[in-house]
């Protein structure tokens, strides 16, 4: 099968249709990571064991199965607990919540690489929990997190594609039913990792970027 052009062109605009929705899907699913992974690593650092196990179980229990596996459970098995999500609202919450999970390890990792005096000094000075976790402690920690964060995000982007398997019409789900309208497949499939590519080459070099500035900043800061 030779490539065809036209048939290239042809199918643009819907492949970049498409495109937009992966960047959102991409988008929301990182939102919701990054605020829940703040909670679950908070649920985790609580004294309260009520609290802390069960958080604990949970984030072990995600980060040890597959996310499609987490897609087919929470599209096709909640719906006979009574619980009926739309395919995009199953796949948002599935990816957040998947990715919440890993960077609650980032952000667990990150306030471990905060000098203990500092913690020290807020109790010293009679600070409240939240007062020291907002202004001392996660700002110091937040340029700790950000290459973990960072690779997740592109991580998250590139993991779209199993949207697709529960009909999230993403990029992955548009070559398929582009191939089979036209029983051409070479172009759809190449349009998609030509795309991926283009958009994830430099949101890493991005990535790397804001690191550079935020260590500067920081170091800025200190000096």
């Amino acid at each position: 099968m030779e490539w065809r052009w036209e048939f290239a062109w042809e199918i643009l605009p819907r492949m970049l249709w498409a495109t937009g929705n992966t960047l959102l899907a991409a988008g929301v699913g990182y939102t919701i990571a990054v605020v829940l992974g703040l909670v679950l690593m908070l649920g985790q650092r609580t004294p309260y064991r009520l609290i802390n196990m069960p958080v604990r179980e949970l984030v072990e229990f995600v980060r040890s199965t597959p996310l499609l596996v987490q897609l087919f459970f929470v599209f096709f098995v909640a719906p006979q607990f009574g619980i009926k999500l739309s395919a995009w609202t199953a796949g948002m919450l599935t990816i957040g919540l998947h990715f919440g999970t890993y960077l609650s390890e980032v952000y667990r990792g990150a306030l471990e690489g905060v000098p203990k005096s500092q913690w020290e000094a807020c109790r010293a000075l009679n600070f409240t929990t939240g007062y020291t976790y907002r202004r001392v402690i996660l700002p110091q920690a937040f340029p700790i997190a950000l290459p973990g964060m960072g690779n997740y995000l592109v991580g998250i982007f590139k993991d779209t594609p199993l949207l697709a398997t529960i009909g999230v019409a993403e990029l992955m789900h548009t070559a398929n039913a582009l191939g089979a309208e036209t029983y051409r497949y070479l172009e759809p499939y190449t349009m998609v990792g030509f795309i991926f590519l283009i958009i994830s080459l430099p949101t890493a070099m991005g990535l790397r970027r804001l690191e550079a500035a935020v260590a500067r900043a920081q170091g800025n800061t200190r000096h």
